[in-house]
């Protein structure tokens, strides 16, 4: 059932929803639990093993657990059940017996799980819990997307996401202002600010593009280098949305009450996704992450640029239609190639991907966004672990054979 946009969107640490925000927050719970505790050790499983240094996820659960002592051992090898993105928390006394034990999964988006949750089914925020259920209601009811997200929600639901419009945009011009080299192995140069320049000089007709792209890695960038982010729907693909909300603001030149009004609609679509497939990359490969960010920030687009709600999941069905299948293999396990390019690759087709639904005419698709979904998620499941956030296949595999010498 699909909860508050409180719950989906999210401010905190990057490099990732996953790897970060999620261990985090399961160390900070358990820590409280145990205030006794003289250590603490922290078993992590299978994706959270093999990519957990490139993402900090050390870090994460180090500091959620601070000024204790802690020990991280790393299970690449192994998985727990539920999801791949497996934790097992142990307190311990100072002869280091076990006081309390806890195990809970990072299942995408900075949400966490333990068993008793996957057992029992949250409270649903939402009575409608389906594209086609939603846009039935809608039409019947003669609102938009965004108005039916305000009668769920309440009109504080305006407060909260302008909270986050502010969060978003503090990151684009955090990432705008820095020209530094990206922390880690990869020894990666920031581009937002380049990006950024050439936009004052480059031709009209690709100004624009060159702005798209500065936003989208300005976002991307400071996620890499662990910084304060917003999911939507993850940190590694924290980039798309704010993109395209700023340089449609700018190009429309209007306030902020339209664009928060498409960050409710944008919310409402990665929500579904969230409810009835995965924003995991250890579940289901990127296509979780910037798929599903390139469909909120299609359904925003249209929305900003005049769309109905047929013609708004006709754009985030395209958006996440067309990255079905997308591998997650962050090289060196950082978040960084092939993570930060994607984002603004990203943003620009979901500009064209809302311009080609506009338009359209509301009977032209044949697939609406629940089918998409539902492909995604069989996708996922078909797809080998090689390719799910484990640097295991892909472009990792590939780098990590050239840096050893067995290409």
């Amino acid at each position: 059932m699909m909860k508050s946009l409180r719950e989906f969107y999210k401010a905190g640490m990057g490099p990732s929803s996953s790897h970060t925000m999620g261990p985090r927050r399961a160390a900070e719970i358990f820590g409280k639990r145990n205030p006794g505790a003289k250590s603490f050790r922290v078993y992590l499983y299978s994706s959270l093993a093999f990519t957990g240094r490139g993402h900090l996820t050390d870090i994460a659960v180090t500091a959620g657990l601070e000024p204790k002592p802690v020990e991280i051992v790393w299970l690449e090898n192994q998985s727990l059940v539920r999801h791949p993105n497996g934790m097992k928390f142990e307190s311990l006394d100072e002869k280091e017996q076990v006081l309390d034990s806890w195990t809970v999964y990072s299942t995408g988006g900075g949400e966490i799980k333990d068993d008793k949750d996957f057992e029992t089914a949250p409270p649903s925020i939402y009575p409608l819990a389906s594209m086609g259920d939603i846009l039935a209601y809608t039409k019947q009811n003669r609102m938009s997307l965004w108005e039916y997200v305000e009668e769920t929600e309440g009109p504080q639901i305006w407060d909260f996401l302008a909270d986050i419009w502010k969060e978003m945009q503090d990151t684009i011009n955090s990432g705008l202002g820095k020209y530094d080299i990206l922390p880690g192995a990869l020894r990666l140069e920031r581009k937002a600010r380049r990006y950024f320049k050439v936009a004052d000089t480059a031709p009209r007709y690709v100004r624009r593009t060159h702005k798209l792209f500065a936003y989208a890695l300005a976002c991307s960038e400071e996620n890499a280098a662990g910084g304060r982010v917003v999911t939507a729907p993850t940190c590694g693909s924290c980039g798309v949305l704010p993109a395209v909300l700023r340089i449609s603001k700018e190009i429309f030149e209007m306030d902020d009450t339209p664009v928060i009004r498409a960050l409710a609609t944008a919310g409402l679509i990665g929500n579904l996704a969230k409810t009835n497939a995965s924003i995991s990359g250890a579940a289901v490969g990127c296509q979780g992450e910037i798929g599903v960010a390139c469909a909120m920030a299609a359904a925003a687009a249209c929305q900003l640029e005049g769309g109905n709600n047929r013609q708004i999941d006709y754009a985030a069905e395209m958006g996440l239609e067309h990255h079905l299948g997308l591998t997650c293999d962050p090289v060196g396990g950082y978040v960084q190639i092939p993570c930060i390019e994607r984002n603004p690759l990203a943003a620009s087709r979901a500009i064209d991907c809302a311009t080609y639904a506009i338009v359209s005419s509301d009977n032209d698709n044949r697939v609406c966004y629940d089918d998409i979904l539902a492909t995604m998620m069989q996708t996922g499941i078909d797809m080998s672990s090689k390719y799910r956030e484990t640097a295991q296949g892909g472009l990792a595999k590939l780098f990590k054979d050239r840096f050893t010498g067995r290409r």
